[in-house]
């Protein structure tokens, strides 16, 4: 008898270890992990919307190619953590001077994710020497007023390549009176796009037969919308302290020759790595200026360590 009651006893006591261990993870684990969604826990296909739309013009997402072309595209950006993780934080710091950029010019707000597809929002320079957050080639920077010399390349300044891709986009846009169409053109040419639509008869961009890269571009960009509209159900949790803060920067402006640049932002209390953090269109140690322009160039307000800063507050 009593070792039955001991049997019992001992059963009991498993039983209800087992039912606190699952109340105990049930309660604590969505407080301890980021993320409380599916995805955050396991692989899963991520639901498309019934409606969608870019610049105000709908997706058709009954086409089934359209459907699963976003599907593509949101599992990439969703499912690749780490990038689009980074694409978060550093977007709070450019977002706002781009998307103020966009707006004196009359371009819609959804375009601000083009400089994220283009280039991540870094200065890199692609294999078909394309430069900067819009990835503009030479002879498009200059035809839409950027210098670019051996001196100076103003395609690495996001504020001016931002105009010069506004001027673009706005050019487009008179061309083909579709803001997806600009979209395709930006990437492939005004000039292709254009024989496109002759040589296969029709005015949409998604009844358009176009190379892998193209077809995949607006997609890429709708993609970034949903994550960035929503962040959190797509399972990106991140404080706002976080996130890359925007820096305070003033102007100093340069109207002559400056015979070197180290020199020069030791006299303005900052490293030459500062100097160029904030100006990366100065592509040379010095400045020969030989057409006496005047230059603006940013220097970050102090001080310089963000982390001592916010002690101070």
């Amino acid at each position: 008898m009593n070792r039955n009651r001991s049997y019992f006893l001992l059963l009991l006591l498993v039983i209800v270890l087992i039912i606190s261990s699952v109340v105990y993870q049930k309660k604590y684990r969505d407080v301890s992990s980021p993320g409380t969604n599916k995805q955050y826990y396991k692989i899963v296909p991520l639901a498309i919307p019934d409606t969608l739309s870019f610049a105000g013009e709908p997706v058709p997402l009954d086409i089934f190619y359209v459907r699963e072309a976003l599907d593509r595209e949101l599992s990439v950006n969703t499912y690749w953590h780490s990038s689009t993780l980074q694409l978060i934080k550093r977007a709070h710091r450019w977002l706002p001077m781009i998307d103020t950029i966009l707006a004196n010019r009359g371009i819609p707000l959804d375009f601000r994710y083009m400089p994220l597809v283009e280039s991540g929002l870094r200065n890199v320079t692609s294999p078909a020497h394309a430069v900067g957050y819009w990835q503009l080639l030479r002879s498009t920077a200059k035809e839409y007023g950027l210098e670019v010399d051996k001196e100076v390349d103003e395609r690495y300044s996001v504020e001016k390549s931002t105009r010069a891709a506004c001027r673009f986009l706005k050019k487009s846009y008179s061309r083909f009176g579709s803001w997806t169409l600009v979209v395709a053109s930006y990437n492939a040419g005004q000039k292709r796009i254009d024989r496109f639509l002759k040589q296969q008869k029709t005015k949409s961009f998604y009844d358009l037969l176009v190379a892998g890269e193209t077809s995949r571009y607006i997609y890429r960009m709708l993609a970034l919308k949903m994550i960035f509209e929503n962040p959190e159900k797509y399972g990106f949790y991140i404080e706002p302290s976080q996130e890359y803060p925007v820096i305070p920067t003033h102007v100093v402006e340069v109207k002559g020759a400056v015979k070197d640049w180290a020199v020069f932002a030791q006299k303005h209390g900052i490293s030459y790595k500062l100097l160029k953090y904030f100006n990366p269109w100065l592509r040379r140690t010095s400045l020969r200026n030989s057409h006496h322009k005047t230059y603006k160039i940013q220097i970050p307000d102090a001080p310089f360590n963000l982390t001592d800063a916010k002690l101070k507050e």
